[in-house]
């Protein structure tokens, strides 16, 4: 597999981009075109250069902060806009950015159209729960959606859970306020009418229950899946940090904690967005697997 790699994308950007690359060099069958402002890629290529690396040159850079349509409209030969491109002429087979993402979805979307009979793409985040994960979306792709929209991400979400990740017959959730049917706004009870007719689905989830339930997709519109992704980001932070600030401040949870310290690693391991790399953006002609912001070369 070829990989167009938007090397500009990112807080981190070019450094850890680049870092990253090279580090996943040898794993690669293909080629991995760093695409971005050629100037600031070279200096960060090790010397021999793995012969799976190339570079590709663009001039602009989307900033994280940037008006997606706006930037993409303004900047035409910028990393993202070029790699996206490459996918298109088929000089690539998937996009990878760690950039903004709403221009990354509104890029693909420009460049490669959906899928027939899917109107919204959608991000499909993984999340860990009890006894295996679960995909919910969309994460962060289309915050404006109708009802409709949200039978499509079921849809998509199911066709991933079969094909990519093994799941047989995978079951949906609609992620909302309360289990009940008629809970939630208009669009949580209209998505709800419709996806009743389809017999994986399996009614409401709440946030709470995401995590313990023996489900395989969970649909919500991206205004609510980005916040649901930031506040389980903060949460699985801030908890590790406090195992890590209160052990020392008690000498005799030291010992006990000796023997947990690898039983602590594995649960930060699973609760770590790094250990899941990206997150595919769905319904598109094309393949772009979406990063997050501050993705470092791990």
């Amino acid at each position: 597999m070829n990989i167009a790699l938007d090397a500009m994308g990112g807080d981190h950007a070019p450094d850890e981009i680049v870092a990253g690359a090279v580090l996943a060099s040898p794993d690669i069958r293909g080629t991995v075109t760093l695409v971005g402002v050629p100037e600031r890629i070279h200096p960060l290529l090790p010397r021999p250069c793995p012969p799976n690396l190339v570079v590709h040159g663009a001039t602009e850079v989307i900033g994280m902060s940037e008006k997606p349509i706006e930037a993409l409209r303004k900047k035409r030969d910028s990393s993202l806009v070029v790699a996206a491109e490459l996918v298109k002429a088929r000089a690539a087979d998937a996009l990878v950015s760690a950039g903004n993402t709403g221009a990354a979805a509104a890029g693909c979307l420009l460049a490669w159209r959906q899928i027939p009979g899917f109107h919204r793409p959608a991000i499909a985040c993984t999340f860990p729960r009890r006894g295996g994960t679960f995909l919910l979306l969309d994460a962060g792709a289309s915050p404006d959606v109708d009802p409709e929209h949200l039978v499509e991400f079921a849809l998509m979400g199911r066709a991933y859970a079969e094909r990519a990740m093994g799941r047989s017959n995978p079951v949906v959730h609609l992620l909302n306020i309360g289990e009940e049917e008629g809970k939630g706004n208009r669009l949580a009870q209209e998505a709800y009418a419709l996806l009743s007719k389809h017999p994986w689905f399996r009614g409401n989830i709440e946030g709470k229950e995401m995590f313990e339930a023996e489900t395989d997709v969970v649909v919500c519109d991206a205004f609510v899946g980005n916040v649901v992704l930031k506040t389980s980001e903060g949460v699985a932070e801030l908890l590790i940090r406090m195992i890590r600030e209160e052990v020392p401040k008690n000498p005799l949870a030291r010992v006990p904690y000796l023997p947990l310290r690898k039983l602590f690693g594995n649960v930060r391991k699973r609760l770590d967005y790094a250990e899941y790399g990206g997150s595919p953006l769905l319904g598109l002609n094309g393949l772009c697997i979406i990063c997050h912001g501050r993705s470092n070369a791990r």
